[in-house]
């Protein structure tokens, strides 16, 4: 008998393709090309000094340099807590809270926790390339729901119910979107989230981009708008979005106390406690004003209009207007199936290996979101580079 070499489960991972065409920018970067990737989905703003400053002084307190609480240090808990209400007015004790290592680790805690083999998730396109993994990894069948750019991007009910079967367990809601930018206006927020209660399904909810919202969109949480759904409702969360703290590594989900509870036994085995310098950064983070935010908004709202206008004006692409996160996701089915640059192009993959190739600009293709056709770009990047590289888009494809 033969063994497998690498695990099967584990084998089967697809590498993150965000992180994949970063990589291949910053590569011809490195040899000397002048690249423009608007693959980042992480703010170009430092992270606020007064958070810096809170890791600095941790990193001199002796208490920080042992292990602490699984679950995350007690004061930042709290502050997640009081967070919660003043950010989304729904109210939470520190006990239905885990600290996690990033929002990443935050996914994976909760579908780890709640799926059994078979069970399928309700998972609306594009999404988020991380989402399907862990579901799989937990033995669970993701079930994609194809949303477009002349919906806004956003799920129906008529959707949802018709690809609800008895092993349906759960739905991963995003609002706002990455990759696509979209808000959920609250009516349908509510709905989505009476029809989850209606039939007993969990709505993991994904609100780390809560505070990237623009012109007259607003964001809700269907925690607070449907509080029956409780007890089935997980909130995703973090500082990486919201305070330019990508790289810290601290996120945190909120449930109901046996998935907490679940999840955390689940995390002692794994990681432990997050890194108490981090934690002690995040607590000066969320217990903080939101100054830094506030002004990183005004700079990625001035962006998303330029990029929603410079990509509205190549003929033959649709972009909706993008309503939160710093994404712009713009539809280029109508230009494939042609000879760009003298490569014959049929799917977005190719389209954008044929741009970063040729006009040195980097977009992440829609099939690393689960759907081909449109392609995301990233407008968390400074002006004048977002106009070049948008810029060099539209003249290649003129």
């Amino acid at each position: 008998m033969t063994l497998d070499r690498i695990s099967r489960r584990v084998g089967a991972i697809a590498p993150s393709a965000t992180l994949a065409v970063s990589n291949k920018a910053k590569a011809l970067r490195a040899a000397g090309e002048n690249v423009i990737g608007f693959g980042a989905g992480e703010p170009d703003f430092a992270t606020p000094d007064h958070i810096v400053e809170a890791a600095v002084a941790a990193c001199r307190d002796p208490q920080m340099h042992k292990y602490s609480a699984v679950g995350g240090l007690p004061e930042l808990k709290e502050a997640i807590a009081a967070k919660t209400l003043r950010d989304s007015g729904f109210a939470v004790n520190a006990g239905s809270v885990l600290v996690t290592n990033g929002g990443k680790h935050a996914v994976y805690n909760c579908l780890e926790a709640l799926l059994n083999p078979g069970e399928e998730v309700l998972l609306p396109t594009p999404y988020w390339t991380t989402y399907p993994e862990p579901i799989a990894l937990a033995g669970g069948v993701t079930v994609p729901l194809i949303t477009t750019a002349e919906g806004g991007f956003r799920v129906t009910l008529d959707q949802l119910e018709a690809a609800r079967t008895p092993n349906t367990k759960a739905l991963i809601f995003v609002s706002p979107s990455n990759p696509t930018g979209a808000v959920y206006p609250k009516a349908e927020i509510e709905a989505i989230g009476r029809w989850a209660l209606e039939h007993d399904i969990w709505v993991l909810c994904d609100e780390i981009y809560e505070h990237l919202v623009y012109g007259d969109n607003e964001h809700h949480s269907m925690a607070t708008l449907v509080p029956e759904l409780r007890e089935r409702c997980v909130i995703l969360n973090g500082v990486a979005k919201t305070y330019a703290m990508t790289g810290w590594r601290v996120g945190w989900m909120i449930g109901p106390d046996d998935l907490i509870k679940a999840a955390s036994n689940l995390q002692s085995h794994s990681t432990s406690n997050v890194a108490n310098v981090a934690q002690a950064a995040a607590l000066a983070a969320v217990a903080g004003p939101l100054d830094a935010v506030t002004e990183m908004r005004i700079a990625f709202d001035r962006r998303r209009q330029t990029m929603h206008a410079l990509l509205s004006g190549i003929d033959g692409v649709l972009c909706p207007e993008p309503q939160g996160a710093f994404y712009a996701y713009p539809d280029f089915s109508a230009l494939l199936g042609r000879e760009w640059g003298g490569v014959q192009v049929e799917t977005t993959l190719e389209l954008a290996d044929v741009l970063l190739d040729q006009v040195k600009v980097a977009i992440v293709p829609g099939e690393a979101f689960g759907v081909g056709g449109g392609a995301r770009l990233s407008f968390a990047l400074g002006d004048e580079d977002l106009a070049e590289g948008v810029g060099r888009i539209a003249d290649f494809l003129s």
